[in-house]
């Protein structure tokens, strides 16, 4: 019964930081589900990734399409980024499996926490009529350089896409929050669906009534927060979502350090 009572605090806890990190940030799961599972719950961490990446595909396309209904989704260039994350995420996996990297998968934790501070210290205060300025042509030859980079990243590092996506969409390609963040989910769904069932496939299925629970819990949270952070007004979503990332941030890299 303990044991029972424990595995539905760690997944509600887990699902509860991912949900919220994807419904405010287009956060992976993976990046706060992961290290729970395995500090915790004493989980393989192939498979407790599979189980991240299947939270986020549910949790992901319903926050897409809540950002969407309210007009917040960029889906002509998150489409096209998308195929490019796609496609060198496959490279830069196969690059770090030749120079082998995994010390650096604490960098999108720690990007995370940065990234946090950075929406509450500079807030990204651009409007939808400053998005809308930017050359149609430009704007799909940088979504293709920026997917590129992206996904060359994600595949070396193993982890980060979503907070990878946050930046670029608004420091590199000038995107307002909010769509920004929509289209990053509206991308993630897709990324994590293809990561799921490739990790899956490879490493066997997973405990099953976790990967529910997961689910589940991550869903909730992540409707929750995308309901509230399309009526939030641009400086109160810009100082949530730093909140929430540096709050994961910090809470994600205790985990290591205690799993360690």
């Amino acid at each position: 019964m303990i044991s029972i009572l424990w595995t539905v605090a760690v997944t509600f806890f887990a699902g509860m930081g991912a949900g919220l990190g994807t419904g405010f940030a287009g956060m992976s799961a993976a990046a706060v589900i992961s290290p729970m599972l395995i500090t915790f719950l004493d989980m393989e961490p192939y498979l407790a990734v599979g189980i991240a990446l299947a939270s986020d595909v549910l949790a992901s396309a319903v926050s897409a399409y809540t950002y969407g209904k309210n007009k917040n989704l960029d889906i002509k260039n998150g489409l096209i980024m998308m195929l490019s994350v796609l496609a060198f995420t496959v490279v830069g996996s196969y690059v770090s499996s030749l120079l082998p990297a995994q010390t650096m998968g604490g960098f999108s934790v720690f990007m995370t926490f940065l990234l946090g501070i950075k929406f509450i210290v500079k807030p990204v205060m651009t409007t939808k009529e400053d998005m809308q300025a930017v050359d149609p042509k430009k704007r799909v030859i940088q979504s293709i350089v920026c997917g590129i980079l992206i996904g060359f990243i994600c595949g070396f590092i193993g982890a980060g896409g979503g907070m990878m996506m946050l930046l670029i969409l608004t420091s590199v390609l000038g995107y307002e929050l909010k769509t920004a963040v929509g289209t990053s989910v509206f991308i993630m769904a897709f990324t994590a669906f293809t990561g799921s069932v490739s990790h899956f496939v490879i490493g066997g299925m997973p405990d099953i009534p976790i990967m529910v629970l997961c689910i589940v819990f991550t869903l909730l949270w992540a409707r929750i927060a995308a309901k509230f952070a399309n009526k939030a007004s641009p400086k109160t979503l810009n100082r949530a979502t730093g909140v929430v990332l540096v709050v994961l941030g910090a809470v994600v890299m205790l985990f290591n350090l205690f799993g360690k």
